[in-house]
């Protein structure tokens, strides 16, 4: 199996960029699956039923998000309905969606498991334990599982990573928006990114207009982001190869911005 994963995808120029190289990317590397993180899809924060189908016509086969699920109202009209997306399994239960599904290729199925970190950001349940109640409920169907840890510091990146060693197929890391050199096949055959980094805005700051971000540090007074709807573009994404048991066989990084055109 060969899992091609996407990062962040901000707003129009992000959605412009899966449009423009899906395609290609599809043709070259011939991925099993497609996976994108779509927290942030929706004019920086959030996705919308639209841009939700939207991308799945591209050739998107399936969704994570991040502590940004609910940043559209009308998520809660169609979450529940979305067969193709996960947001955090570790929200409390009470929040709408699930936090993993089994996806059918052909023969073959694979576990995805959406999981956000609590070390700077909101104080939800425990990612960890979480993610041992998913797997093992993941191991009675498939060996072949694939988690987006959305967190903001490398060591609770690092330390999935390494819990899941040798259960999880591959653990990538999203949130951050910048893409880490790290891909990596840890000891127990599970793939390993600290941040897959994002698909967006490649002039701004983490996909937002600089200005807005530049004149928060200078002032320390809120600042609306813009999440511009042109420019320039970069791609951030991974392959990952899995063999026959869910252990990963090869991993690296896709960039695809004007100082690496595809």
């Amino acid at each position: 199996m060969r899992i091609l994963f996407i990062g962040d995808i901000v707003g129009k120029v992000g959605r412009d960029a899966i449009k423009t190289y899906l395609p290609k990317l599809k043709q070259t590397h011939r991925p099993t699956v497609t996976i994108v993180n779509a927290e942030n899809a929706a004019h920086g924060k959030g996705l919308t039923e639209k841009i939700y189908k939207e991308l799945l016509r591209e050739g998107v086969d399936f969704m994570t998000m991040g502590n940004h699920t609910y940043g559209q109202r009308q998520i809660y009209d169609f979450i529940d309905d979305a067969k193709r997306m996960v947001r955090p399994a570790n929200f409390p239960d009470a929040a709408p969606g699930v936090g993993m599904r089994f996806i059918q290729i052909n023969e073959l199925k694979l576990a995805i498991i959406n999981l956000q970190g609590r070390a700077f950001m909101q104080d939800i349940d425990d990612p960890f334990t979480k993610a041992d109640e998913l797997i093992a409920q993941a191991k009675q169907e498939t060996d072949y599982i694939f988690v987006d840890f959305h967190a903001e510091t490398t060591s609770e990146k690092n330390a999935m990573g390494w819990y899941l060693d040798n259960r999880a197929s591959a653990v990538v890391g999203t949130h951050t928006h910048i893409q880490t050199s790290d891909e990596r096949i840890l000891p127990g055959g599970t793939g390993y990114i600290t941040d897959v980094g994002m698909t967006g805005y490649y002039d701004g700051i983490l996909g937002i207009n600089r200005a807005e971000v530049i004149n928060r540090f200078l002032t320390s007074l809120p600042q609306r982001h813009v999440v511009p709807d042109e420019g320039r573009s970069v791609l951030s994404g991974v392959i990952i190869d899995l063999n026959k048991e869910g252990k990963t066989t090869h991993i690296e990084r896709v960039l695809i911005n004007d100082d690496h055109p595809f």
